[in-house]
């Protein structure tokens, strides 16, 4: 993996990256409210799809806290739009393929050897700063009761 992941108290990276209709989306931009970036490993693979149907089933928990949720993945912009539609994903998808990974690398969760984001998550509050992170091994998910305690801390 390349780099450190940040931590509660680091300032998040700011990016810019494309959602699945191709409308840049700049993490500096949601300043103001907090936001949870979810760094997913590949579009329509069964442990992703089932990470995120969770996220979206429970959508009020973080409305009701009023975050963001930003997913990130490094397939294509087509690739996660499909998959959106497919599984009725409202939340932003966001695409880093190009330069491949290279928001999961200034994050510290791109696997080089495989060319994938793993399983991270921060929760960034309304002044940029990491106020939670989680970063797990390929094919383990994130526990839904990690995002809830996160949250609850906001």
């Amino acid at each position: 993996m390349t780099g450190a992941a940040p931590v509660a108290g680091d300032v998040a990276p700011d990016f810019v990256l494309a959602d699945t209709h191709g409308t840049p989306v700049e993490l500096r931009a949601l300043r103001g409210a907090p936001v949870l970036v979810v760094f997913v490993p590949f579009a329509f693979s069964g442990t992703c799809t089932g990470e995120l149907c969770e996220l979206r089933d429970n959508l009020s928990l973080f409305a009701d806290a009023g975050v963001e949720l930003l997913v990130i993945s490094t397939d294509p912009v087509f690739s996660l739009k499909a998959w959106a539609q497919q599984e009725g994903y409202t939340f932003a998808l966001l695409s880093d393929f190009w330069p491949h990974g290279a928001v999961a690398k200034e994050y510290g969760v791109f696997d080089e050897n495989r060319g994938m984001a793993v399983r991270g998550s921060f929760l960034i509050d309304a002044e940029g700063v990491v106020r939670w992170s989680v970063v797990n091994a390929p094919g383990e998910p994130r526990d839904l009761s990690g995002y809830r305690k996160a949250l609850a801390s906001l």
